[in-house]
């Protein structure tokens, strides 16, 4: 494989919704497939395990607390046994994957994107940094420890979620550690078809899209589909909200430094892999013309501070123990 010119691929599939152990298996069936074909990358779309909580957008929050304690179970915990199946397959088949998750630490849920290499070991975790609107009150947030960029044998890989790329600094802030390839993680398009045009395939997409010129970098953006499924499991026989979730929603892309849609897409109900052959070289060309966080900057205009201290809610601070005698069985805890 030429670590310059290789292939990709975008998910744009419904996961087995709420069920970990179930969509665990569906994503190493796609990783399988991503591989067979010749990819050296798979991306998979926002919160995929266990799926996407479009039950907080359809009534009050009391009516979504019927789903809370699945979706909570069912989440994905950082190096538990789910992991390492996701891991073994990433090592398996020789591939980098993305994925996005719903991330259970503790007591909480935060909306996380990992990046896995080839020889199955994570390369990084990170965390939305402000859930949009109605997600907030079900995740947690991230902060800016989570501007993650890798620099990997195929290249700078960093990634971000869903509306996370309509937010300019976070964009800028991205761009400053010289992206080349960039995950644009998104859920499924069909929630308030017609009644929200901000939350729908023109509008989020266009954002893709953008931040691949804008950052003079490859865009993946895969995408979930809203299965038949999921509908039966929240919108039932009730009519107004079979108006707000509708069947479909998939708009998975991938896109060039210069903008150019590099896929044929999927119909909006299609599940598969979209796949596209990438040429980093390609970003130089891009760069000559527009470079944000270099020769086309203006820093002693404007410039972006960037605080990537990690903030945690527990500090611990502690007295020299070392000439106190432990030999007392002792428990410690775990402090995050």
């Amino acid at each position: 494989m030429n670590k310059f010119i290789y292939k990709v691929a975008a998910v744009q599939a419904a996961p087995v919704y709420h069920d970990l152990k179930g969509t665990v298996e569906k994503t190493v069936m796609l990783i399988k497939e991503a591989a067979i074909n010749g990819a050296a990358l798979i991306a998979f779309p926002e919160t995929w395990i266990p799926g996407y909580p479009y039950w907080a957008w359809l009534d009050s929050p009391a009516w979504g607390m019927q789903f809370v304690q699945a979706y909570h179970e069912n989440s994905l915990v950082m190096g538990s046994e789910e992991c390492e199946v996701i891991q073994e397959a990433a090592r398996a088949n020789n591939i980098y994957v993305s994925l996005g998750y719903s991330e259970r630490d503790g007591g909480s849920l935060y909306m996380g994107q990992n990046l896995i290499g080839p020889d199955g070991k994570v390369i990084f975790t990170r965390r939305k940094l402000k859930p949009t609107f109605v997600e907030r009150i079900i995740f947690g947030e991230g902060d800016g420890s989570d501007f993650k960029v890798a620099k990997t044998d195929i290249g700078n890989i960093g990634a971000l979620c869903c509306w996370e790329h309509l937010q300019p600094l976070n964009r800028y802030a991205m761009f400053g550690y010289h992206e080349q390839v960039h995950i644009a993680a998104w859920p499924g398009f069909s929630l308030y078809e017609g009644m929200a045009y901000a939350l729908g395939p023109e509008v989020n997409n266009a954002a893709s899209m953008m931040y691949a010129v804008e950052g003079q970098c490859f865009v993946l953006a895969p995408c979930c589909i809203v299965s038949k499924e999921i509908l039966d499991m929240l919108v039932a026989d009730d009519p107004q909200k079979a108006a707000m979730l509708k069947e479909g929603g998939g708009a998975a892309r991938i896109y060039g430094p210069d903008g150019q849609m590099l896929c044929e897409p999927l119909a909006p109900d299609e599940e598969g892999l979209l796949y596209a052959d990438i040429d980093l070289g390609l970003i130089s060309l891009a760069k000559a013309a527009a470079d944000p966080v270099g020769h086309y900057s203006r820093p002693d205009v404007t410039r972006l501070v960037l605080d990537t201290r990690p903030q945690r809610p527990i500090e611990l601070i502690q007295d020299d123990v070392s000439n106190i005698d432990n030999s007392d069985e002792t428990v410690e805890n775990d402090v995050p």
